[in-house]
């Protein structure tokens, strides 16, 4: 088992900055990557960044590339999300999840574990 813990979320004004955090403790050596999801309202679960345990590959949502940057500490078992440039449609709940399987790394499935989410809100 692996468990995940966010933190970071908020309220910023467009074109702010947020760094959001996820600790992962439990069975962290068996991670193969990591991922950061959002949901809005009314709309689907998305990938948003993705990072490989050994820190190898990185994939990005078009949305975010240049914006937000995807990032680990394999000695303190944590992985961040620095989102800079905010705007309003970044509005959502974050989720950071844990893969154990050595997949695509821009897949959106086979995340295996999950945690709680943080809201993170850009005022225009």
């Amino acid at each position: 088992q692996v468990q995940l813990v966010e933190s970071g979320g908020g309220l910023v004004q467009a074109g702010g900055s947020l760094r959001l955090s996820c600790a992962a403790s439990g069975r962290t050596f068996s991670i193969y990557t990591m991922g950061w999801f959002r949901q809005a309202p009314g709309k689907e679960r998305e990938l948003i960044a993705a990072k490989r345990w050994s820190g190898l590959s990185t994939y990005y949502v078009d949305s975010v590339k240049g914006r937000f940057t995807i990032s680990r500490d394999n000695a303190k078992d944590m992985v961040y999300l620095q989102m800079n440039s905010l705007k309003p449609e970044d509005t959502a709940v974050y989720y950071c999840a844990a893969d154990q399987n050595p997949g695509v790394i821009g897949a959106r499935s086979g995340y295996d574990y999950w945690g709680q989410g943080t809201q993170v809100t850009v005022s225009s």
